[in-house]
C-alpha cells in the first residue's frame, strides 16, 4: 500500500489533491447533512463552480443524495467515506507523523486529524467523533469506571458523538464552575455524557476562583460537594481539553493584576485552572474543588483533545506540566508543535 502511495505522488501528484479535495466535501456533508451548494462551498473555501463539479461527480458516483432541503451522504457514500478516512492519512503522511510527536513529546499515543480546527469547523467535531470513539473502547471492557471530563467545545463534540450502555459508569466532571455558556461547562458536559452511555453521574457547583477560604469552608461543611470531589478523585479515566493561557483567563474574569502575571510569566496554556509557560512550569492557578495537575498522577487513562494551529502552544505546554496518555489533536496543530519544538522529520 504504501508504495502504491508514494508512486501515485510521484507520478500524478494532482490526483492526491482531487481525493483529498472528495474526501473534504464527504465529510463536510456528512456532518452537516442537509447541506447546500453554496453553504457548502463557503465552509470549505471553493467556489461554486468548482464544487459544482466535484459534488456532481460524487451523486453519479452514489455517494451523495440532493433532495430540495440540500445534500447529504448516502449510505454507500458513509462506507466509502470511512475506508477514504484512513487512505488520506496515509497520503498524508499522518501516521508518521503521530509516531514522530508521540516519540518526541512522551506520549503513548498521538492521533491526528487532518486539517485545522481553527479553519474548519468540522475538524473539531470529527477530533470529538474520533475521542468519543476510544473513550467508548475504553469502557467496552465490562468494568465499572469513573470518568472526569472538563468544558469546552471540543469535549461538547465528544459527548453529542458518543453512544453505547454503561450502566456501570459514574461520569464526573473535573472541576466546578458557573457562569456564561453553561451548555459547555464540565456540569453539562458530563450529565449529557451519561445520559448518551445510560450511565450515572455527579455534579459540581462550586464556583471557580473562590478565595481559598471559602473553598475550605464549602468543604468542611458540604458533604455533597465533598462526596462529589471524592469521585473526582478517584477518576481512573480522565477526557480534557486545553484552552489558551490568555483567552481562559479573560473567561475566567481574571483581575488584571492576575492578567499581567501571567503575560509576565510567558503562560501559555491552561488546564484545570492552571496556567503553564511554554517549558511546562506553573505560572498561576486558580483555587479549584476539582482536580489539579497534581492529581493526574493517580488517574489511570488521560486523554487531552484540543485541536487548531492557534492552540499549540497552550497543547505543549500542558503536555509538558503533565503526564498525557493520549493526545487528539489536528494536523495543523501537530505540524506547529513540532515547529516549536525543533523536532526533524
Amino acid at each position: 500500500m504504501d508504495s502504491i502511495i508514494n508512486l501515485q505522488k510521484k507520478i500524478v501528484p494532482e490526483l492526491t489533491d482531487l481525493l483529498v479535495q472528495r474526501y473534504q466535501i464527504l465529510r463536510q456533508v456528512s456532518h452537516e447533512h442537509p447541506i447546500g451548494r453554496r453553504a457548502l462551498a463557503t465552509r470549505l473555501g471553493l467556489s461554486e463552480r468548482v464544487l459544482r463539479a466535484q459534488v456532481d461527480f460524487l451523486k453519479n458516483c452514489g455517494f451523495l443524495h440532493f433532495s430540495s432541503s440540500g445534500m447529504s451522504v448516502t449510505d454507500e457514500g458513509a462506507a466509502i467515506l470511512k475506508d477514504l478516512a484512513d487512505y488520506v492519512r496515509k497520503l498524508q503522511d499522518i501516521s508518521f507523523l503521530e509516531s514522530t510527536l508521540a516519540d518526541a513529546l512522551g506520549i503513548g499515543r498521538v492521533v491526528i486529524i487532518p486539517g485545522d480546527s481553527d479553519q474548519e469547523e468540522v475538524v473539531k467535531r470529527e477530533i470529538g467523533r474520533t475521542a468519543a470513539r476510544i473513550l467508548s473502547k475504553l469502557l467496552s471492557d465490562g468494568n465499572g469506571h469513573i470518568v472526569a471530563v472538563s468544558g469546552g467545545t471540543t469535549m461538547a463534540a465528544m459527548a453529542a458523538n458518543i453512544t453505547g450502555s454503561q450502566p456501570d459508569t459514574v461520569i464526573v466532571p473535573a472541576r466546578g464552575g458557573l457562569g456564561d455558556n453553561v451548555e459547555l461547562q464540565a456540569n453539562t458536559i458530563a450529565t449529557v455524557l451519561a445520559q448518551r452511555l445510560g450511565a450515572s453521574y455527579r455534579q459540581l457547583y462550586v464556583p471557580d476562583s473562590v478565595s481559598e477560604d471559602i473553598l475550605n469552608s464549602i468543604l468542611r461543611e458540604d458533604v455533597g460537594v465533598r462526596s462529589v470531589v471524592d469521585f473526582i478523585k478517584h477518576a481512573d479515566i480522565l477526557v480534557h481539553g486545553v484552552g489558551r493561557a490568555s483567552v481562559m483567563a479573560r473567561h475566567r474574569r481574571l483581575p488584571p493584576e492576575i492578567i499581567d502575571k501571567l503575560i509576565a510569566g510567558g503562560a501559555e496554556g491552561e488546564a484545570f485552572g492552571q496556567y503553564c509557560a511554554l517549558d511546562g512550569k506553573q505560572v498561576y492557578m486558580t483555587n479549584n474543588a476539582g482536580l489539579m495537575l497534581q492529581d493526574l498522577e493517580n488517574i489511570g487513562t488521560i486523554i487531552g483533545i484540543a485541536g487548531g494551529k492557534s492552540k499549540a502552544a497552550a497543547i505543549l505546554s500542558v503536555i509538558r506540566a503533565s503526564r498525557q496518555d493520549i493526545l487528539i489533536t489536528d494536523e495543523a496543530a501537530a505540524h506547529e508543535m513540532i515547529r516549536m519544538a525543533g523536532i526533524n522529520c
